[in-house]
């Protein structure tokens, strides 16, 4: 058991200027208008965000982790591996449960060696099974996996985004950071103070481990320290790069492009949450890169009215490129 006493955060960090900034970007799996998986869509958008120089993640929440069939996380990971060649990109892995079941670690297994059959680097989604245990357990799950794993990231959530989802202790992810092949965390509770704690602790317990912000709310957490991993990113990686590369070279735009992404995030990522995905292809689809603005079957919409807006936000944005 660990016993290090963490202390509470008092008061907000300083920004931490000049610093280069990791950015990896969910992938929206896009759709045809007809129904089917758009996959040249889906091809393109990835050589656009790694181009960028952002770090793809496939069959997250934005690629429909929690309603694509085997089949499709399959195909995503083939077409993905060819494309990046000896560049990096993170793999999904979702285990469906339900409340009440015991944690599943033969399907986590299974979905590791498929991550990594393709050359990616998994990163575990929580499931009922792994969080509904006490620290101790929790830490065992992980500890089980990590032995699956050549390198892996683990993933907070909040109930807002899912309902097997969890925020962990602050001694637990202390824990989680002792495992040396977890190279870091995307943490997911839209909470800046649980975050800047985590930053606080990183620094002190494990400098190159990596908070990977996924409060699209609040994409600025950059300043501070973290990197990110997020699906807002998905609608214009460009934008994202030269935003991350204005924070390094301490260029003065980088508030404004920020205030302007920022705006996209607030619009985007409104109530109902999960919706964003229909944002984020109504978006694309405006800009000419995907087939159609359609979303995978039992994903919410937003509504037709949206889309005079993102256009604007679109047009402002293109201003920087």
């Amino acid at each position: 058991m660990n016993t290090t006493t963490l202390p509470e955060l008092t008061s907000a960090p300083q920004p931490i200027r000049n610093r280069k900034i990791t950015g990896m970007s969910a992938i929206l799996l896009p759709m045809t208008s007809t129904g089917e998986i758009d996959w040249n869509g889906f091809e393109s958008h990835v050589v656009a965000t790694l181009d960028a120089g952002l770090t793809p993640a496939i069959n997250m929440d934005t690629g429909y982790a929690n309603l694509i069939s085997d089949e499709i996380r399959e195909e995503a990971l083939v077409r993905t591996s060819a494309i990046a060649k000896d560049r990096a990109y993170l793999g999904g892995v979702f285990v469906g449960d339900r409340s009440g079941d015991d944690f599943n670690s033969d399907a986590y297994r299974r979905g590791i060696n498929q991550v990594q059959g393709h050359d990616g680097t998994p990163i575990l989604f929580q499931s009922f099974g792994l969080t509904s245990g006490d620290d101790d357990s929790i830490f065992s799950a992980y500890s089980q996996l990590a032995s699956e794993c050549e390198q892996f990231y683990a993933f907070e959530l909040g109930t807002m985004f899912a309902p097997f989802g969890k925020i962990y202790s602050l001694s637990l992810y202390e824990r989680l950071m002792g495992i040396g092949n977890c190279l870091g965390a995307k943490h997911s509770s839209l909470d800046r103070i649980l975050e800047w704690q985590r930053l606080e602790l990183r620094n002190r317990v494990r400098p190159d481990f990596k908070v990977l912000t996924g409060n699209d709310l609040a994409i600025d957490m950059v300043m501070y320290g973290s990197d990110y991993l997020l699906g807002l990113s998905t609608f214009c990686p460009a934008e994202f790069a030269l935003r991350d590369s204005m924070w390094e070279k301490d260029d003065p735009r980088f508030y404004g492009l920020n205030d302007l992404l920022q705006y996209l995030g607030a619009f985007a990522f409104r109530d109902p949450v999960p919706a964003y995905k229909h944002s984020a292809a109504m978006f694309l689809h405006s800009r000419g890169k995907i087939a159609s603005d359609q979303t995978f079957p039992g994903s919410p919409e937003r509504p037709a009215s949206d889309q005079a807006i993102l256009d604007l936000i679109s047009q402002d944005l293109a201003a920087y490129l």
